[in-house]
């Protein structure tokens, strides 16, 4: 320890800056607040103040090299430089994550990976908890495959984003680690173990440690008070609505209890309210699922009885870092740190809003850098809104902190990307494969920033004004200045601006948003844009019976296309039978099945199945059109009977139609052939983010920010002919998913593996997870060719293709075409391109013509009608004509109206109209220097004439064009136009 003394100085107040010795002569050292450690340094006065430390009896004790200010006292004061402790590596949030999970393995649970944020419940949009993974097994819909298990999962929570930075514990990214038993062990096991953890594994202090158990569960009580010594005093009973867990209004269900850490126990044990923020944090929660909540809303045993638990890692690292808050633990605080640099403010420093401000960074950011890495890109439906409207938060934040470009000199750069580096940087023990995703993260948030700072200044601009304009609307007092839903949208619509961000601003300003409003011009919108798209159910009726009495279906798909199966369960409209006759459509289970069930992306099987009698008579025929997987592993046949009657336990022939196999096969390996030589030509980054395998092509969606060159196509199929032309044969093996990832594997978008996984290799060009069915060799595949190339959404490209028999017909097809062609201009094949440029060009140059002598044919009619011209005015010197010039088209009408306010004396309004088509009707107002300069205007006289027409438009002042849809009312409108240019003009 070193002190330093100086003496008073002439000013009431001035700051002090510290250098490290070895750094002094060089430059000032601005460090972080964390990590450092020196034995010397020099105090030397500056006028910038980057952090107050406080000040006891004149004295400070700095820890690490940090910026001080000193305030002169009477006698000098001694600043003493001390050394950082630096922090217990076993505190690090990787360190917690890492002993919890030990913790539980020791303890016989099966450690798994964390799931994707974008979850296969089709009833949430994100992962927003530990247990989703698992709901299949906790619902009974699935078997289990382990016993117990442990976790840290990724989850994601939007719903109380307004609380992000401004409360110390809420987050819309953060881990949840969770144990979890599938009838294993329960109550007495999980709070034994969840207070080991929490006493013994991370060392928190019995008497700072609190117990909240649901009001009836005595059971619960006893083991914390009886089994474990807590004090009564520190347990309370709370109700459903804290303490109850369902999984719906029916289903499994059960009373929780939760750990909560006092950070001040010496406020005492009375009136103790343990949703006190201030005092208290919940920090584990366990659910025990013991019963079943029937129709009637009664409870009954469960026959399997399990535990779900889920702890929050920054809320535990906060507890162990001994930070203010979630925010401040090394999980994120590293991030708000280059937030605050790049904004060039001192978190230190701040004051409560510039804090709030780099907190909304360090979480945002964070949030969106996992869900693009998990395939979920920005766009203003579904979970591309959640990521859209989280970087426009964090772009809009960083501005309004003083970021300019990339805020590191850069005016026209993105500082999205170099936050997410330090992201990524911090990922490792998270998430591995965001590393290598890191590309095409960086592209996507500095394409996305760049996008909305584009339409920002001009929003904001407006945003301003509509405020402003609410403010002045207001009637009176009593009356809260409110922004229209209307105005609302236009900004979310034309400018970006989620409605969320729009209702931040307005609310600073005191002003509410009218949301009832805002839903109906959304709505408006989704009506006239929403594609039409179809939902498979997947899950028949009275599934989770079925699957107790029904044992997963054997798959001989992969070596046989024929085999026999018993009928073990039938369904009709998703009801079980046990018999069904000719002419129903049916749903068939079996014990066995070379069908293939969709998956993968690759459709089911068609095909039949037949009963026959033992004088090998037909008694049933089947016809299979299509098969999925349902409650797990169950393969559902759906077809109809086209004779004879089946019932359950019936033995059948099953038959699978090997054509429609073979043109899926060759799809799905022409697929991975696809997503290599896609690797290879426009880079490793992009991954796949969906596909479809049907039997007439290949879809394959990809992550790419720009639309492919034909040269890169042409590269693509060429290096996928070449792999087919060398007839390589497949290699396919079953392994770990651990020495799969090892090998080298890629894994398919949105699929779930277990632990034991199929390889299908492609030796030297690709080698992915896949349980779908492939050719044996290359050559099998014929022929590929792409036949479109599109966006699907902001960031997401499109190939569609198609490859052997589906490749065969479609050059057959085409080449038919262009016989055809040929044929039809009388050249040959390798003239045609030439011969339609020349067509085309005689076309352009015949519409010109036509369209000139249209225009002379106006200008024409429209001399003849000058004669209709009347006089009217004050001095009746004002020209006014409006007339109706039957079938003229828009452009000759334009014409027209041009020659007749050129050659009519100044001052003169012209207003035509014209029918140029069924249901079609043409307008223009035109007007000279000196009726503008009586102030009015041609887009005002338009407006009025327009709308009575059915239709709209505008233009300048002095000449305005419409169109609308009802010629019945032209005439009308034209009088209605002309009464109302005399009223303007007389005046």
């Amino acid at each position: 320890m070193t002190s330093l003394n100086f003496p008073k100085t002439g000013h009431s107040s001035d700051s002090i800056l510290l250098f490290p010795t070895s750094r002094f002569q060089s430059k000032p050292f601005l460090p972080s607040s964390r990590g450092y450690r020196y034995s010397s340094g020099l105090i030397v006065r500056t006028q910038t103040l980057i952090y107050a430390s406080s000040l006891s009896n004149g004295r400070t004790n700095i820890k690490g090299p940090r910026e001080i200010q000193f305030v002169a006292k009477a006698q000098p004061v001694a600043v003493e430089l001390v050394e950082d402790k630096l922090r217990d590596p076993q505190t690090s949030g990787d360190a917690i994550r890492q002993r919890f999970l030990d913790f539980y393995a020791a303890r016989g649970h099966k450690v798994l990976p964390s799931a994707s944020l974008v979850p296969d419940d089709p009833t949430v949009l994100l992962t927003i908890a530990g247990m989703l993974q698992f709901k299949p097994i906790f619902l009974g819909k699935v078997p289990r495959e382990v016993p117990s298990a442990a976790t840290s999962q990724k989850c994601i929570r939007t719903n109380d984003i307004e609380n992000v930075g401004r409360t110390s514990r809420h987050q819309t990214f953060f881990e949840m680690l969770g144990n979890f038993s599938f009838g294993d062990y329960f109550k007495k096991e999980a709070i034994k173990w969840a207070w080991e953890l929490s006493t013994s594994e991370y060392g928190l202090p019995a008497d700072r440690l609190w117990i909240s158990v649901y009001e009836d569960d005595d059971e619960t009580f006893a083991l914390w008070h009886d089994e474990l010594g807590i004090p009564k005093e520190r347990i309370k009973r709370l109700g459903e609505d804290d303490n109850f867990w369902t999984s719906g209004v029916t289903g499994p269900c059960g009373p929780c209890s939760e750990l909560y850490y006092d950070f001040h126990p010496e406020r005492g044990t009375s009136d103790v309210d343990l949703g006190d923020d201030t005092r208290f944090i919940e920090f584990y929660n366990l659910v025990f699922m013991q019963y079943n909540k029937k129709d009637d809303g009664s409870l009954e045993p469960l026959k399997q009885k399990n535990i779900d638990t889920g702890l929050g890692l920054e809320r535990m690292a906060r507890i162990l870092q001994k930070v203010p808050n979630n925010y401040e633990t090394d999980l994120i605080f590293p991030i708000i740190e280059k937030a605050a640099e790049l904004a060039n403010v001192s978190y230190a420093l701040a004051d409560d809003s510039t804090k709030t401000k780099l907190k909304i960074i360090g979480d945002h950011i964070r949030a969106v850098v996992y869900l693009i890495s998990d395939g979920v890109n920005p766009s203003n439906i579904g979970r591309g809104y959640v990521v859209r409207r989280l970087i426009r938060r964090v772009v809009r934040t960083g501005r309004l902190l003083g970021v300019k470009g990339d805020g590191m000199g850069d005016l026209q750069g993105a500082f999205l990307p170099i936050l997410a580096k330090k992201v990524i940087e911090l990922s490792t023990k998270i998430d591995a494969d965001v590393k290598t995703r890191s590309s095409r993260i960086l592209e996507e948030l500095r394409r996305e920033e760049l996008r909305f700072v584009l339409t920002l200044e001009r929003g904001e601009k407006l945003l301003e004004q509509m405020l402003a304009d609410a403010l002045l609307n207001t009637p009176g007092t009593e009356t809260a200045p409110c922004l229209s839903g209307k105005d609302a949208f236009i900004l979310y619509d034309t400018y970006g601006f989620p409605v969320e961000i729009t209702k931040e601003v307005a609310e600073e300003r005191g002003i509410s948003i009218d949301m009832n409003s805002f839903d109906i011009e959304m709505e408006k919108q989704r009506q006239l844009s929403q594609a039409a798209h179809d939902t498979v159910k997947l899950a028949v009726e009275n599934g989770a019976n079925l699957a107790e009495d029904i044992p997963d279906t054997e798959f001989l798909g992969y070596n046989t296309l024929h085999s026999k199966a018993v009928v073990e369960g039938l369904l009709v409209n998703g009801s079980p039978v046990a018999q069904v006759s000719k002419g129903s459509e049916v749903e068939i289970l079996l014990n066995r099945t070379p069908f293939y069930a969709e998956s993968g992306g690759q459709i089911g099987d068609n095909g039949f199945l037949y009963t026959t009698e033992a004088e090998n008579e037909q008694k049933a025929i089947v016809e299979i059109k299509d098969v999925q997987k349902s409650m797990g592993n169950i393969f559902v046949h759906k077809g109809t009977i086209t004779e004879g009657t089946i019932e359950v336990g019936r033995e059948v022939e099953a038959a699978v139609d090997a054509n429609l196999r073979q043109r899926a096969k060759v799809h799905h390996t022409a697929t991975h052939l696809l997503q290599s030589a896609l690797k290879r030509v426009i880079g490793q980054e992009t991954s796949q983010a969906g596909s479809m395998v049907a039997f007439d092509r290949l879809r394959f969606d990809f992550n790419f920010h720009r639309s492919l060159q034909d040269k890169e196509l042409e590269e693509i199929e060429g290096l996928i002919n070449q792999w087919i032309g060398d007839g390589t044969i497949l290699e396919t093996k079953v392994m770990s998913l651990t020495d799969a990832k090892g090998a080298g594997a890629v894994a398919m978008f949105g699929e779930k593996y277990g632990e034991q996984v199929r390889v299908v290799e492609v030796p030297d060009v690709s080698m992915e997870l896949c349980g779908g069915t492939h050719v044996s060799n290359t050559a099998e595949i014929r022929g590929f060719k792409i036949i479109s190339e599109q966006g699907i959404a902001s960031g997401i490209r499109r190939i569609e293709a198609v490859a052997g028999d589906a490749f065969i017909e479609y050059v057959l097809t085409r080449d038919n075409y262009m016989k055809q062609l040929c044929s039809t201009l009388k050249v040959k094949a390798e003239e045609v391109t030439g011969r339609v440029d020349a067509l085309l060009e005689e076309l352009r140059l015949t519409r010109n013509e036509v369209s000139a002598a249209r225009a002379k044919a106006a200008i024409y009619k429209a001399s003849t009608l000058a004669s209709r011209t009347s006089t009217i005015g004050t001095s009746k010197s004002i020209r006014l004509l409006v007339e109706s010039m039957d079938d003229i088209d828009a452009d000759s009408l334009k014409s027209a109206a041009e020659y007749l306010v050129d050659s009519l004396k100044d001052p003169a309004a012209v207003v035509l109209g014209s029918c140029p088509g069924e249901g079609k009707v043409s307008l223009v107002v035109a007007l000279t220097p000196g009726v503008v300069n009586l102030g009015i205007k041609a887009g005002e006289v338009i407006k009025p004439l327009a709308k009575s027409c059915g239709g709209g438009g505008g233009g300048r002042p002095n000449f305005a064009q419409a169109g609308g849809r009802k010629p019945e009312n032209l005439l009308g409108a034209l009088e209605e136009a002309r009464e109302q240019l005399k009223n303007l003009l007389e005046k």
